[in-house]
């Protein structure tokens, strides 16, 4: 089996969950405290061990490729002013991993910002990585995700348990078997279903897939509005017995609109040191 070296992480929208903030920049460079949501994303993929971080962009996102590259304007500066921590910090940012940027020229849905990457991932199973989805767990998600591809020889994707009435805001997997705690084969999977989902398990934005996938996504033909869906391409492998389901541990924040992102600040504020009780501080300053 081969290793899952590489992560593709698909920042080519627009961000209109998120406006106006992302009118001028791109919303994965909007700050989550004190990191940009797209720098939670790469760090996770590199602590799961991933070699190569794909950013399937667009003509605006060049402030993301450039936030991982060297600044040396900015390293001398602090060097000369003795900010010893922070040009650590931004150096090690800048040779975290080996990172490549590919164009999606036109917006034609997630499965074809996936396909772009397709000449860099070759044949290899690859994992992909939505980065408005910002996990707070111990253990990286997607590296919950590839130990799991690991164990079963098949694509993985990451479930959420939601609310009945919550289910038409997700894609819902039909549940085949149940493998073991929390692992799950899947048959098949329905996006955002108006009526009897197929099951409470919700898909979430991480996925540790087959190169078989990738095959799929070239031969899947466009849907509604023109966009090539990566569900259509997974529920191919799935109905082959190939696609399991693996209910993470952790929590997940939907930062691409204000309530998550705010739910998100509050959480990982709450899990820092220096950070914690100043928050508790100002909440009880101002309610109590």
């Amino acid at each position: 089996m081969k290793k899952v070296r590489k992560a593709v992480i698909p920042v080519a929208g627009f961000g209109t969950r998120m406006l106006p903030a992302s009118k001028a920049i791109p919303k994965e460079m909007i700050t989550l405290i004190d990191k940009p949501l797209i720098q939670y994303a790469v760090e996770e993929a590199i602590n799961a061990g991933i070699e190569t971080v794909i950013f399937v962009t667009s003509k605006h996102k060049k402030s993301i490729e450039d936030h991982f590259d060297r600044n040396f304007d900015l390293e001398e500066a602090l060097k000369k002013g003795g900010k010893e921590k922070e040009l650590e910090k931004i150096i090690e940012l800048s040779n975290c991993c080996e990172i490549v940027s590919v164009r999606q020229k036109e917006q034609r849905g997630l499965g074809d910002a996936v396909y772009c990457a397709k000449n860099i991932v070759g044949d290899e199973p690859f994992a992909v990585i939505l980065p408005d989805d910002v996990m707070l767990s111990k253990e990286p998600v997607i590296g919950q995700l590839i130990e799991n591809y690991e164990k079963v020889g098949g694509s993985v994707i990451a479930l959420q348990e939601v609310l009945p009435e919550d289910a038409s805001k997700y894609g819902i997997v039909s549940v085949k078997d149940k493998v073991e705690d929390r692992l799950f084969l899947l048959d098949d999977m329905v996006e955002k279903p108006k009526k009897n989902p197929p099951s409470n398990y919700a898909i979430i934005g991480r996925y540790v897939l087959d190169s078989k996938v990738m095959t799929n996504i070239g031969e899947t033909e466009p849907g509604a509005l023109g966009e090539i869906q990566l569900t259509d391409a997974i529920k191919k492998e799935a109905f082959l017995g190939n696609v399991y389901g693996y209910l993470f541990k952790g929590e997940r924040f939907d930062c691409g609109n204000v309530k998550g992102y705010l739910e998100a600040i509050i959480n990982f504020a709450l899990e820092r040191d220096d950070l914690k009780d100043y928050l508790v501080e100002i909440i009880k300053n101002k309610f109590l």
